[in-house]
């Protein structure tokens, strides 16, 4: 054990930050104000939960009251996101904190009345679509200037100033470079496209705020004030504080599962780094390498699914396939990437010999194992008894079997929390008091596994069940809501300590808290949705996004490796500064038809969620990154050190974020995109483990010793091969042959379900300009070769060896890859007859071997 594992914390190692102040003024609001008002700020944030819970539960349809259209609940949702930011945030940091001054209160309501313009005014607006009044135009300029104002407030200036470089872009178009010239908007059309249609604010992003989002970051409040997050964090010490390294790889851990329900980078370092960062602190990591663990940790707990920031809904509507299958794809890389920091906080624990904290019992490790290996087998086989026996029951009795699943999980719920009564309660120890013991693992794991039954619900009704993302975050945080009231006295009386009343009363005081926090936290998300919007509404007004592509074509010279690096560098750029919801919609708004366009004419063919998660990875980059990195300011607030020292080594770890964009760009199956069999998926995920931990080693210089330069050369070397074997396999066989383009329609119906078909078109755009590129056509279920290319969007006219684009459907996945009426398919790529790639693995671990036989060797003579 390290000399400073039970010493007692420094002072000045102490966290001197008010936290909790440090996250309200991120994600909840600035201001304390007296008790009136307070309440007001409460009963508003509730009733804003409670229309949400309302719109997305099945009783406005079956009853008829209260019913909503998307247009409606849009306009509802922003009022009360632009209200309450003017009633929580102040405007400048010398603002009162204890008061709302009344032009606060006037701002608030004016801006709450434009928002719901659309929805007192939606008869009358429908009445004249594009031909708005004076009083439309004075609602729309001054809706918009207290949107971007209530963005400032909430956000800061980043989103503001973008937003407003892209309204003068609309404007000044007659006056820009020849390059980016158009013909610019009047006042009207501007207004009228961004403010009362559903092309600009009130758009798409808007939309899965108010649908999709609110409920799902509702879900995640009540869950923490449930005591879930505290759970996660203990359970993640228990398991591995101990380690070398121990505090850091908890707080690896523990961010992840928090960032599971958490929708904010900042959130997730404030929560749980004020228990973590003193912890890694004491047992020897330096102040920025504590608060950068932290750092990379939160921010990658954005692209974890099921929820990634918010982002994973707002694909569903721009990559069009379903909520279940973004999970799916954006899951390997998120735990490869979680992985891989893991081993980067133990090689930095070897280098500087850390060891982990105490415990409190002196089970030997083979108990440890064999009490882990036993719990997580019971998990196992419950969960196929229940996955198993719940689908005979729906088989067996379908009318009644939902009632019969309802008594299940009650009984479920009491159970485990019977488990959970018979442990001693979780208590937050001090971090930073003079002795620090883990927790014991076993109760610890023991005390909240009925919070995980409300995950439970809620995947099952995902995956499972396939009731819409809506739905089953509804069905979940109703579950959750009944925990909250019910946990406490059930507890109570199952551990037999009376005060009932008392118990049920602190229930639903932390329901109403859980409320209002869900709803205080979408304030930003719900401003930043719509003022992303603006720049939605501008490059649909303008076609900015065609001549980002041609700026982007023009400084890469055609090559696609700069270009892929340009669009990433572009994409850290907008990502500067902006929530993780915004960052998404702008760099996949202008960034993505970038590298789907480009890469098409080069031969780079991959599905749409490849190329969104790749803007969004470097997007969220922003968030490590300085000099802007608002997550490793909050860090270093904490761990009190140098603010840019701590981003530029949160940088160093994300460098294995950084990387795996461009590999999955290349190799789809790291998306589960191509999957053939049960051994593939197990080599497919083997190897990329294998493949980041070796990329991490090669990044620190450190593997089994430290690394001499050209050991560290054949460690990419491998990792890079690992991750691409078909790079080196393409030199010498051939990936695919070439068919005409009149068999298309005998490939389309003799392919396999979820197939993607290559093929190469030409034509002449609605802007006059010729395109030949190449088309990836995700062909999905098996049937008729017309009805699968009528469910992507169009259909096609035999002519001679090509085949004619006969029609395009407005809005489907054909018109989103870029094909037109009358382009042409003129040739049809297939997999050529060749080994399978993964023989490359074979010289890739030969290497491997080499390095490791070298490094031994040199190990042992220094032991020697």
């Amino acid at each position: 054990m390290s000399d400073n594992a039970n010493t007692p914390a420094r002072q000045d190692d102490a966290p001197e930050v008010d936290v909790k102040k440090l996250m309200a003024e991120a994600d909840t609001g600035g201001r304390t104000p007296g008790p009136t008002v307070k309440q007001l700020i409460l009963w508003v944030a509730i009733t804003w939960s409670l229309f949400q819970l309302w719109i997305a539960s099945p009783l406005p349809f079956s009853t008829g009251v209260l019913v909503f259209n998307d247009t409606q609940s849009r306009s509802i949702h922003l009022a009360f996101a632009i209200f309450l930011a003017y009633l929580v945030y102040p405007a400048f940091k010398r603002s009162p904190r204890e008061r709302v001054p009344i032009t606060d209160w006037v701002l608030g309501l004016i801006g709450a009345f434009c928002a719901a313009y659309l929805f007192a005014f939606y008869r009358e607006l429908a009445t004249r679509p594009g031909q708005p009044t004076t009083q439309d135009l004075i609602v729309s300029v001054i809706g918009l200037i207290t949107l971007l104002e209530a963005t400032r407030r909430a956000l800061g200036l980043p989103l503001v100033i973008v937003a407003l470089v892209f309204l003068g872009y609309t404007f000044g178009g007659p006056y820009m470079p020849e390059m980016i010239a158009h013909k610019g908007a009047s006042l009207s059309r501007a207004m009228s496209h961004m403010w009362l249609t559903t092309e600009g604010v009130f758009g798409v992003a808007l939309g899965v705020s108010s649908g999709f989002i609110f409920l799902f970051v509702l879900f995640g409040s009540l869950l923490d004030k449930a005591g879930a997050g505290n759970y996660f964090i203990k359970s993640a010490f228990a398991l591995l504080g101990h380690m070398r390294g121990g505090p850091a790889k908890a707080a690896v851990v523990s961010s992840a599962a928090t960032g599971l329900i958490s929708g904010s980078s900042i959130a997730n370092v404030v929560t749980t780094g004020t228990f973590t960062i003193p912890l890694m602190k004491r047992v020897g990591y330096r102040g920025d390498q504590a608060g950068a663990v932290e750092v990379s940790s939160s921010v990658n707990g954005q692209i974890m699914p099921p929820v990634m920031g918010a982002a994973a809904f707002l694909m569903v509507e721009y990559v069009g396939i379903p909520y279940t299958e973004i999970i799916k794809h954006a899951f390997l890389p998120a735990i490869i990437s979680y992985i891989a920091l893991l081993y980067i906080v133990h090689l930095e624990a070897l280098k500087a010999d850390i060891q982990g904290l105490p415990r409190r019992s002196q089970a030997t490790p083979m108990q440890r194992l064999i009490s882990f290996a036993t719990t997580v087998a019971g998990f196992v086989v419950l969960a196929g008894a229940v996955y198993y026996g719940i689908g005979w029951l729906k088989t067996l009795l379908p009318d009644t079997a939902v009632f019969i699943i309802g008594i299940g999980v009650f009984a479920a719920y009491l159970g485990l929390l019977w488990v959970g009564s018979r442990q001693p309660p979780l208590e937050m120890d001090d971090p930073n008091a003079p002795v620090f013991e883990l927790p014991e693992t076993r109760p610890t794991l023991r005390s909240g596994l009925h919070y995980l039954l409300a995950v439970v619900v809620l995947i099952w009704c995902l995956m499972v069940e396939q009731l819409s993302p809506a739905l089953s975050a509804f069905w979940a945080t109703m579950f959750m809501i009944f925990v909250m009231v019910t946990q406490r006295p059930l507890m109570a009386w199952m551990r037999g300590h009376g005060g009932y009343g008392l118990a049920l009363r602190q229930g639903f005081v932390d329901l109403i808290s859980g409320l209002e926090v869900g709803a205080r936290n979408m304030i930003g998300i719900g401003v930043a949705t719509a003022a992303a919007g603006i720049i939605v509404g501008t490059v649909s007004l303008t076609g900015v996004g065609l001549v980002m592509t041609e700026i982007v074509e023009l400084l890469s010279g055609g090559n696609l490796i700069v270009m892929l690096l340009l669009v990433a560098f572009i994409s850290l750029i907008l990502g500067m500064g902006l929530p993780t919801t915004a960052n998404y919609i702008v760099v996949s708004t202008l960034m993505a038809p970038v590298v789907v366009e480009l890469g098409a004419q080069s031969g780079l063919l991959v599905p749409l969620i490849a190329v969104h998660l790749f803007v969004f990875y470097f997007g969220l980059m922003a968030d490590v990154t300085p000099p802007v990195g608002l997550a490793s300011f909050a860090a270093a607030a904490i761990a009190r050190s140098d603010p840019i020292k701590t981003g530029v080594t949160a940088f160093f770890y994300s460098m294995r974020t950084a990387i795996l964009p461009f590999l999955f760009i290349f190799n789809t199956q790291l998306l589960m995109i191509g999957i053939d069999s049960t051994f593939h998926l197990v080599l497919t995920v083997a190897s990329a483990v294998v493949a980041m931990l070796i990329f991490a080693a090669a990044t620190q210089g450190y593997f089994l010793v430290r690394s001499r330069w050209y050991e560290t050369l054949a460690l990419l070397l491998v990792t890079f091969t690992l991750f691409r074997p078909g790079y080196w396999w393409d030199m010498v066989y051939e990936p695919y042959k070439t068919v005409p383009a009149s068999q298309l329609m005998k490939l389309v119906e003799e392919a396999g379900p979820d197939v993607r078909k290559r093929v190469w078109v030409e034509g002449t755009n609605l802007d006059g300009k010729d395109i030949r590129k190449g088309v990836l056509l995700p062909l999905g279920e098996p049937g008729k070769a017309v009805q699968r290319l009528n469910k992507i969007g169009f259909s096609v006219m035999p002519q001679g060896d090509e085949a004619m684009i006969s029609m395009v459907k407005f809005g489907s996945t054909a018109e989103k890859l870029g094909l037109e009426q009358g382009f042409r398919i003129t040739t049809i790529e297939v997999p050529a007859e060749r080994p399978a790639k993964e023989w490359m693995f074979l010289p890739a671990l030969a290497l491997l071997g080499l390095v490791v036989l070298l490094q031994r060797v040199r190990g042992r003579r220094k032991a020697a």
